[in-house]
């Protein structure tokens, strides 16, 4: 077993499991006890504690987190760097790697590559905004939530975007499949780097392999280097033109031709989420031929040479002979007709041009349509730019407004109009509530600004029904219709009390133990996979020793009793004296056993066994013709089968009495074989 498992960190942090090994450190699953929260703990591995490139980089990744405060990046709670033990406290989160869902799913709908990737820009705006650029953008650092929330995690190589101009032969690198090409080289680095990683996601999302794999390190580093990716269109054509140049455009080599910010790239994925259809019309360099090859390929063989005055063997007429008159003027003629062309074919050409331009045209009203019905409109003869506006008062994805307005002007075809959508996924800013307003006008400007409030009532030393936290913080942007929890104090906070030890105890004994050390506040719950006695508590939530308020809510989990899969057999005694066939059903809890239901005539064999595999106790019903003939009570724990009700059978072709009354026997016990 690992060391820190079971143990107590400071007397705090109750470690529950490994969950998690990296290079240098070792990630635990973790109880707060003050806090009475979990928490996920990353430890610094032993081997390391004296290596100070190793300490160096495990301090700056809690310095990285410990100056972002964003909900799509992972939040630090404490950190400890002692001579002993280094830690640094995290946010728990229950989910898997971007990585392991891509190799789940595959390929990715390009819907949800957007909004995956919408989220990790935003965390890199913000992180970038606060001078901090990762370095190590990879699936594998991704978290993914069963909301399908993402959190960025593991900043142990980012750096300070003061200190982004050192070489990479300092410290070490990001995963080679995903670092941009002057990360491997050792250049300076800023937030570009941390695009082209984004854009390498994208198109391992989108297409379900990597731009570049090889063998070893060097040759996907060299690929990285040198060679330019298929096409994501050419692997999966199903992506959208769109965003197959959104993907490109951010793994362009050269970092002056990628998006310059991650707030460019994110305008551009809006762009296209509002219209699927756009494009960019990015020009890109031709990854398949060389500066040479295209001058080669575009050579003219030129029609003649001037002879070089160099050139002894150039050859000069000396003799001019003489111009005849009738031939100066059929020259005449000819160069005045040639002049006519001229003036002629210019005139027509001139005219040409003038009606090959755009033509204006009123600025069509947009107002009100859907942006299908809006495109449709159009015809592709203005060009569109948007901008995301929230509105409760129409549908979304209508366009609100549109500059220039509709019957304005008149401007060329192909001129740009730009539309105001009602967009749902508009970003809003918390707004600022102080701790002296009121629940109700907290509520009022939370609702105002397109939110969700929700207020919780919280211990604290606050005066009672003060404003004590908002989350997210006040200023931090989110999407129209995001919720917004304020914490306001209930008063003074109460005295807690120390968890007791109920593992192993039946659920009665724990509840009566648990209301003996004070709680008021306890839920029962059930495990159906745990193989334990029935009733027996096997977890408990908080973890024993924990200290918290008396009516704190604690769960209690507990066994269902699951057993183990038994087979029974019984045998059914049959009416001796039926000679024709008949059909014998046989049903277990009132489901119809098809295994064991079958045809017999009871002449030939008095007895019929019935073999039935439980886990619990059944109950066992013989139909004979669809009429009840006996009734069996199984009792798992006793291993015994007893025989409730009896009933006689009366052949189809035997006229039924009125009335038949159950001949019942609680006492007696078929002859049964149990079997585990």
């Amino acid at each position: 077993m690992d060391k820190y498992t079971g143990k107590k960190l400071d007397g705090r942090y109750e470690i529950r499991e490994l969950i998690g090994v990296g290079g240098m450190a070792n990630v635990y699953h973790c109880y707060d006890t003050i806090d009475a929260r979990e928490v996920a703990i990353k430890i610094l591995k032993d081997e390391f504690l004296d290596n100070e490139d190793f300490i160096r980089r495990f301090k700056n990744e809690s310095k990285a987190i410990a100056v972002l405060n964003h909900p799509n990046i992972v939040r630090v709670y404490d950190v400890s760097f002692g001579d002993m033990i280094q830690y640094i406290v995290m946010e728990y989160i229950d989910g898997i790697t971007l990585k392991e869902y891509i190799d789940m799913q595959k390929v990715l709908d390009w819907k949800e590559t957007v909004h995956l990737t919408t989220q990790i820009l935003k965390a890199l705006q913000h992180a970038h905004e606060n001078g901090i650029v990762h370095r190590d953008i990879k699936p594998h650092n991704i978290m993914l939530l069963q909301d399908g929330t993402i959190k960025v995690t593991d900043f142990g190589i980012a750096r300070f975007s003061s200190n982004a101009t050192r070489t990479m032969t300092e410290q070490a690198i990001g995963s080679v499949h995903y670092i941009a090409p002057e990360q491997a080289r050792g250049e300076k680095t800023d937030g570009k780097t941390d695009i082209y990683s984004v854009g390498v996601m994208m198109y391992e999302m989108l297409t379900g392999t990597l731009p570049f794999d090889g063998d070893s390190a060097v040759s996907v580093a060299l690929m990285q280097l040198q060679a330019n990716a298929k096409r994501p269109r050419e692997i999966n054509p199903d992506i959208p033109e769109g965003l197959e140049e959104i993907t490109v455009k951010a793994m362009q080599k050269n970092p002056d031709d990628r998006y310059h910010s991650a707030v460019e790239m994110l305008s551009d994925i809006e762009r296209f989420r509002l219209n699927p259809g756009i494009l960019f019309h990015y020009q890109f360099a031709d990854a398949d031929k060389s500066y040479d090859d295209s001058v080669q390929n575009h050579h003219i063989e030129p029609q003649y040479e001037e002879p070089d005055d160099g050139d002894e063997d150039a050859v000069y007429e000396e003799d001019v002979p003489v111009r005849s008159p009738v031939l100066s003027a059929i020259k005449g003629v000819i160069l005045a007709a040639v002049i006519a062309l001229i003036v002629f074919g210019g005139i027509a050409a001139y005219q040409g041009y003038i009606s090959a331009q755009p033509k204006e045209i009123e600025v069509p009203n947009f107002v009100g349509m859907t942006l299908s019905e809006a495109n449709a409109q159009n015809n592709g003869k203005f060009n569109f730019t948007y901008v995301s506006r929230y509105s409760d008062d129409i549908a979304v994805d209508t366009i609100i407004e549109q500059n220039p307005a509709g019957g304005s002007k008149k401007m060329k075809e192909g001129s740009t109009i730009e539309l105001i959508v009602n967009s749902a996924d508009t970003s809003v800013q918390v707004p600022y509530i102080s701790g002296s307003i009121g629940s109700e006008e907290i509520i009022q400007r939370i609702e105002s600004a397109n939110l969700v409030p929700k207020v919780l009532y919280v211990e604290s030393d606050q005066t009672a029904q003060k404003v004590d936290a908002v989350y997210p913080p006040t200023g931090t942007e989110v999407k129209i219709g995001s919720t917004v929890y304020v914490f306001v104090s209930k008063g003074v906070t109460k005295e807690k009390i120390k968890m007791p030890t109920i593992k192993g105890y039946t659920a009665e004994e724990a509840v009566a133990i648990l209301k003996d050390a004070g709680f008021t506040d306890y839920s029962v719950e059930y495990d159906e996979n745990i193989e334990a006695g029935k009733d027996e508590v096997v977890r408990q939530n908080p973890l024993q020793g924990s200290e918290v308020t008396s009516d704190y809510k604690i769960k209690v989990i507990c066994s269902k009793g699951a057993h183990k899969e038994k087979t029974v057999n019984l045998e059914v005694d049959l009416p001796s004296d039926v000679s024709s066939e008949v059909k014998l059903t046989v049903l277990v809890d009132g489901a119809i056993d098809s295994e064991n239901s079958k045809s017999v005539i009871p002449s030939y064999s008095p007895y019929y066994t019935v073999n039935l595999k439980v886990k619990d106790d059944a109950n066992i019903v013989i139909l004979l013709d669809d009429e009840k003939y006996r009734e069996y009570k199984v009792n798992y724990d006793n291993n015994s089968i007893d025989l409730v009700n009896s009933y006689t059978y009366t052949p189809k072709e035997t006229e039924a009495p009125a009335t038949e009354a159950p001949v019942v026997s609680s006492a007696s016990s078929e002859e049964v074989s149990v079997e585990e």
